[in-house]
Formats: C-alpha cells, sequence, structure tokens
C-alpha cells in the first residue's frame, strides 16, 4: 500500500565521505594518486553541497567517519544540518541518516552522494516533482546503482539490501524490486554517470556539463 506523503521542510540529505587520503576514490588512485583523489572529493563534497544549498530550503550532510565534520575540505556553507553516519554497511548508514533527517521535520526528502557531478538543479527540481505523483522516485547510474533516491515519507525498507550487493550494478533493480513489494509508486529520472573509474573519468571529461572546477581536479597531480 502507498504511504501518505509525510509533510515538512523539502530537504536534501547529502551522504559523503571524509576526504582523506588513501580512503577515497580509491580507484581512481592509478589515474591520480591517493592525494589528488582527497582533493577531488573535497571538491565534490563543496560543489553538491552550494548546488544543494542554492536549490532547497534545508540541506543535511552525513558524513562518515564520525571526526569528519570538521574535515571536509571546506567549511560547510550556512544552514547545512550535520548528521554522523551511522551503521555498518551503506544500506544501514542509509536507513539511519534518512530517519534522522525525517525526524528532524525534512520532508519530502532526497538523498544524494558526491559521486555525480554532472547533477543539476533540473535533477533535483524534477526529482521534487516526481515525488508530487510517486512515493519514491530514483535517478539511475550507468553503472547498475542510483545517485538519487526520492522519499515521501521514510520508506527505510527500500534500503535493506544484501550487504553484498551494494557497489554492484544490481543495486537499482534490487531497489525497484523492494518498492514494488512494498506497493510503492517509483518515479524514474534521466540517468547520469557516476565517477569511480579512470573510465569514467575519460567519459566525463568529454562531457560539457561537466563543472570546471572538477575537471581540473581530474588532472593528474602526482605520480600514483
Amino acid at each position: 500500500m502507498s504511504a501518505t506523503a509525510q509533510q515538512g521542510t523539502p530537504s536534501i540529505l547529502v551522504m559523503a565521505k571524509e576526504p582523506r587520503p588513501g580512503t577515497v576514490k580509491t580507484r581512481l588512485h592509478p589515474l591520480l594518486g591517493p592525494l589528488r583523489c582527497a582533493e577531488l572529493q573535497a571538491g565534490l563534497i563543496r560543489h553538491t553541497l552550494e548546488l544543494t544549498t542554492l536549490r532547497t530550503p534545508r540541506t543535511y550532510l552525513a558524513y562518515a567517519p564520525a571526526d569528519g565534520g570538521d574535515t571536509i575540505g571546506t567549511p560547510a556553507p550556512a544552514g547545512v544540518r550535520l548528521l554522523m553516519q551511522r551503521g555498518g554497511d551503506l544500506g544501514q548508514r542509509l536507513a539511519a541518516a534518512v530517519t534522522d533527517a525525517f525526524a528532524d521535520g525534512a520532508g519530502p526528502l532526497l538523498v544524494i552522494g558526491t559521486d555525480a557531478p554532472t547533477l543539476t538543479a533540473d535533477h533535483l527540481s524534477a526529482a521534487f516533482t516526481a515525488l508530487e505523483h510517486h512515493d519514491v522516485t530514483l535517478g539511475p547510474a550507468l553503472d547498475g546503482g542510483y545517485y538519487l533516491i526520492g522519499l515521501r515519507a521514510p520508506h527505510t525498507m527500500l534500503f535493506a539490501l544484501d550487504p553484498d550487493v551494494w557497489s554492484t550494478d544490481r543495486v537499482l533493480a534490487a531497489t525497484r524490486a523492494l518498492a514494488a513489494g512494498e506497493g510503492l509508486s517509483v518515479g524514474m529520472l534521466r540517468p547520469l554517470r557516476d565517477l569511480d573509474t579512470p573510465e569514467d573519468a575519460a567519459a566525463l571529461l568529454t562531457d560539457p556539463a561537466l563543472p570546471t572546477p572538477i575537471a581540473a581536479l581530474l588532472q593528474p597531480k602526482e605520480r600514483p
């Protein structure tokens, strides 16, 4: 059965990992090196927060690890609400952050990461519009995951995937199956490319939608 929409403040929740060298963007290390990858992660966080704070009344930043709140490479824009990621696998952390945001009065809520640098305000607007007609909206990533999930209510069961499924090309299909099983309607957005691998970097560098500061960070600075 479709859930009743939760009325609150339209919000965006950004899931981000602290840009610590050697722990982020590891599949890009052969191309950029650990330090440059950390700088890239910090740049992606800055870009994402700038985008979300312009588009919605409220932005949450759910950070990991627990001491990462003051080490995102730049001060968070004024008004961004910090949440600490809690839980083991990604699904548990997503469920906890979504629960915290809705408990704080968010809704509808868009949940995004920082890996889709060609995400624009138009995509966010389309996601909020889709939630006027659907319980859930999904932005498919070209790798089989999703770059955005929008929720009218805290449907945390959508994050109850097997831990082995996360970071595979089965995430989107598995999430849609969970939504169907709960009787939730799903609206789909345009697909985008995540930035995870050297192949992604090469493809994105040919995309005119790639922000110039991110393109600059995709140029190697150190020897791998």
